[in-house]
């Protein structure tokens, strides 16, 4: 039985934990309230992952240190750069593997399907929190003071996951209503299901090829967001509905008073030009292929459904 360590309780955390603790391993996952709902066999610590001496701790004798938080999308600034230096100590103090969940926000607007050769060229504040935090991670790599990789994935879809095909779309489908979208309805867009990325943290994490490097997630076929709402109206059995796009107004008066919608601006352009992830690399290394579109669909409406949650 080998220690693992996970920071987050969401959906990839939740789902990472799981993997591991089905192959046997001992599992740990680290949030503030220590309350999470997770699987059985793991045990869930209450602890702040900003304290690095305590989190260092924590991961002493660990094979792997899963980096599976998600500050509040607002305060990344603010949030991500004293975790992310906790991280780094810890891994460095324990010895254990960093392997972190990332995304595409990096490689800024481009106009080819992103593989992890294309060059990091942020072009929001979002995208030079992450790349800064795979640079500092790169650089203790390269020195020779930890291990580390990431695995970066297009947006979520999947359960309890906070998506654009989630709990905007999903609950007005389900109720016969039409459905407003943020970006353009018609634009392809990847789409990445939470547990495809669990299943390639836990490979990566575990094998010293991935090491060094970042690996993209394997996704599905792009879906517009008009194609995958009326893929989820198939899927779930109920009569296709309208979609239309939010009006800029709209977004503009709502932002006044939330903060998340006004940070999905400088991140906009996602969603109004093909946004693609090639996730060969990954497919053909680990011998993993997306979860079929259907399924994550079907996951997706039944936890909306009443009484799953």
């Amino acid at each position: 039985m080998t220690k693992h360590l996970i920071v987050g309780a969401g959906p990839v955390g939740t789902a990472t934990a799981r993997l591991l603790a089905e192959r046997g391993e001992e599992t740990i996952v680290v949030t503030r309230s220590g309350t999470a709902a997770l699987p059985a066999g793991v045990r869930a610590v209450r602890l702040d992952a900003t304290d690095a001496g305590a989190l260092s701790g924590l991961a002493d004798g660990a094979a792997v240190l899963y980096n599976c938080a998600n500050p509040a999308y607002h305060r990344w600034t603010t949030d991500w750069p004293p975790l992310a230096a906790a991280l780094l100590t810890a891994a460095e103090r324990s010895g254990a593997v960093l392997a972190t969940v990332s995304n595409l926000y990096g490689y800024g607007a481009v106009d080819a399907p992103m593989t992890e050769s294309t060059a990091l060229n942020p072009n929001s504040v979002k995208g030079q929190v992450r790349v800064r935090m795979w640079l500092d991670a790169l650089a203790l790599h390269g020195a020779g003071r930890i291990r580390a990789t990431e695995v970066r994935s297009a947006d979520y879809v999947g359960p309890g996951a906070q998506s654009h095909l989630g709990d905007r779309v999903v609950p007005r489908l389900l109720a016969g209503k039409g459905v407003q979208v943020l970006g353009s309805p018609d634009t392809v867009h990847s789409w990445t299901y939470t547990e495809d990325v669990a299943r390639l943290l836990v490979a990566v994490g575990g094998d010293e090829r991935a090491w060094g490097r970042p690996w993209h997630v394997p996704s599905n076929a792009p879906r517009t967001q008009r194609e995958a709402v009326g893929d989820l109206a198939r899927v779930a059995g109920v009569d296709p509905v309208k979609v239309s796009r939010i009006p800029g107004a709209v977004l503009t008066v709502l932002g006044w008073t939330n903060p998340v919608i006004r940070e999905v601006r400088e991140t906009a352009y996602q969603l109004e030009q093909p946004f693609i992830i090639d996730a060969g690399a990954a497919e053909q290394a680990f011998a993993l292929a997306p979860t079929p579109w259907d399924d994550v669909l079907a996951a997706t409406v039944a936890s909306f459904r009443p009484g799953r949650g």
